[in-house]
């Protein structure tokens, strides 16, 4: 049976919390993303200094990187839809004060760095939160969906963000980008608090925070569906990311310069949202084991033509064609958690989750820079993609089980 959005009964849109829950991510991740743009570009005007681009990502990401645990371990142990609205609201509170120090601060990079503490803080909290808060919004049947309309939502702002930031900063410096951070910041709170939660599941758990971590960790380890999926996002962008070395590609390889080289970010992102809308509207339940392995194994390939490509326009395809497969297999890695893992885990298992993310898209650049600067782009490129394929193939024998997942309802926390 169809599960197009043309069939009421099966469309998770016509669900009124989660239509609620979707318009409040879209302003949060909007928001952060314009706040991302604006924060680098005042850093880099007050320094003139690259290094003191890397201290905003680490500001950030330390934080991040030290409360995960505990804080997948809170989320595991109180109610979620109050964590992820004091998240939010820290985050609005956080571009409140960037919006002051643009006015009225005398702080410098200083003050924009404690901010990025705070925003980081935050962003560990409601990162987890927010995954493990969905499956209570939504039936279980209509997870699949919603985890797909969320997924595309997500790139769409990743796209959105940066131009309406530029814009704004164009318009009104950081007085007014920062403003409207805030603002959409707090409605997406406000709006957060008007979702129902249809499932209430029962937290809370004994032993110390060590040992339900523990616990957290054993659990992972004995899913060989979750291990496996989580792992495999994790050595597949870590190895075969080629994001970093755009520029490079764009200036010494293609030659088309800074015009080119938004044409190639943009070519990926455009493969992602076209991809995310159709699942979103047609989301797919069969075969969905060897699927993500085929996504990933032609996310390699695609990176693979792009790293011996010597021409402009077949470079834009396969970029369109790996964000394309990215997608299908992240739509996939994230519904496979999600049906694997017990109410009761969602907290850790996601903060674990997140954290791999995370790991993988820093360690991934670092990975691909150093490499370049060592072997050069041409071989850093190829030799990441080459890897991915490898990750494939020995994932896909190491976890044979995840091959043999025919539907999403197989993948139980039992």
């Amino acid at each position: 049976m169809s599960t197009a959005p043309t069939e009421p009964a099966h469309s998770v849109y016509r669900h009124a919390g989660f239509t609620t829950f979707l318009v409040a991510r879209l302003l949060a991740v909007l928001s952060t993303q314009v706040q991302a743009v604006v924060v680098a570009w005042q850093v880099y005007d007050l320094t003139r200094e690259p290094i003191a681009l890397a201290y905003v990502g680490l500001a950030q990401f330390l934080p991040m990187l030290a409360l995960l645990l505990p804080a997948g371990d809170l989320i595991d142990r109180y109610s979620r839809k109050p964590i992820l609205t004091l998240a939010w609201g820290t985050s609005a509170l956080s571009a409140g004060l960037l919006w002051w120090l643009a006015g009225h601060g005398s702080a410098g990079v200083t003050g924009i760095y404690a901010v990025l503490v705070l925003f980081g803080c935050a962003r560990a909290f409601s990162a987890p939160a927010l995954q493990s808060l969905l499956p209570q919004i939504v039936p279980r049947e209509q997870l699949a969906q919603a985890l797909a309309a969320n997924s595309m939502l997500l790139r769409v702002a990743s796209i959105g963000g940066p131009v309406l930031g530029g814009l704004l900063y164009a318009a009104g410096g950081g007085t007014l980008t920062y403003a409207v951070c805030a603002a959409s910041l707090t409605a997406a709170t406000l709006l957060l608090t008007r979702v129902a939660v249809e499932r209430v599941v029962v937290l809370g758990s004994s032993g110390t925070m060590w040992q339900r971590f523990g616990a957290g960790i054993h659990f992972i380890r004995s899913r060989p569906i979750i291990l496996g999926t989580i792992s495999l996002d994790l050595f597949a962008v870590l190895l075969g990311g080629v994001v970093a070395l755009l520029p490079v590609y764009a200036q010494e390889v293609l030659h088309v310069g800074p015009t080119g080289l938004g044409a190639l970010r943009s070519a990926m992102a455009a493969g992602e949202v076209v991809t995310g809308f159709y699942l979103a509207a047609r989301p797919f339940d069969r075969h969905v084991g060897r699927r993500m392995f085929w996504a990933v194994a032609v996310f390699g390939l695609a990176n693979l033509v792009f790293s011996l490509s010597p021409w402009f326009w077949l470079s834009l395809a396969a970029l369109a064609v790996a964000g394309a497969a990215d997608m299908v297999s992240m739509y996939i890695r994230g519904a496979l958690v999600q049906f694997s893992t017990p109410d009761d885990m969602r907290g850790r298992v996601n903060a674990v989750n997140m954290l791999f993310i995370g790991s993988s898209n820093e360690l991934g650049e670092f990975r691909a820079g150093s490499a370049a600067h060592a072997l050069g782009a041409v071989p850093a490129a190829l030799m990441g993609a080459l890897c991915t394929l490898g990750v494939v193939g020995l994932w896909s024998w190491q976890f044979a089980s995840i091959r043999k997942v025919d539907r999403f309802e197989e993948a139980s926390p039992r």
